[in-house]
């Protein structure tokens, strides 16, 4: 006999897991010091979400962007979102791994979508003001800023799916009747 289509049942773990790796992807982009923006190869201007420096070699100019309000407003959403994904992941936990309570699942999905609304405006809102206020030049965006995105993105795929699963309570509880697509008679 065949059998395919999704193990609901592992969803159970998957989804927790998932928000872990969204936990850390957010900490790595809002902790990291350089890692946003930099010129080409980081020869003379780098930035993160918290600073810029400009120099050469070992001589670095370090200034802080938290003089902007635009900086801090990215700071802040980024920390908010941060914060709502940790309670959607406490949630979830709870939800999905203690016990199965499929009625805590579309509050997770809202918490999420809600978190990657937040976060998108952040990260929307850093390239935009960069270029408008420090641009000097071409610039990269590189691998914290990618870190945000990837954790959104993260995000995104779970909410939806949070929001899906109540519609297969049978299934992630292991209660489903196997459906085979073949079998021979």
């Amino acid at each position: 006999m065949f059998r395919c289509g999704i193990a609901y049942p592992r969803c159970r773990w998957i989804l927790p897991l998932l928000l872990l790796f969204a936990i850390i992807f957010d900490i790595i982009a809002i902790a990291a010091q350089s890692g946003w923006v930099e010129d080409e190869n980081a020869k003379t201007h780098y930035a993160s979400m918290w600073k810029q420096c400009r120099g050469r070699n070992d001589l670095w100019e370090c200034k802080t962007l938290m003089e902007l309000p635009w900086a801090q407003a990215v700071a802040a959403l980024m920390i908010i979102g941060l914060i709502i994904l940790i309670i959607a992941f406490i949630i979830s936990f709870v939800a999905l791994c203690c016990s199965l309570n499929i009625s805590l699942l579309p509050l997770i999905g809202g918490l999420l979508i809600l978190a990657v609304i937040i976060q998108i405006i952040a990260l929307i809102i850093y390239p935009v003001k960069f270029n408008e206020q420090i641009y000097e030049g071409y610039y990269i965006y590189t691998w914290a800023y990618g870190f945000g995105w990837g954790a959104t993105i993260l995000m995104l795929g779970c909410g939806i799916l949070f929001c899906c699963l109540p519609r297969y309570e049978d299934e992630v509880s292991g209660m489903a009747k196997t459906k085979y697509i073949y079998s021979s008679a």
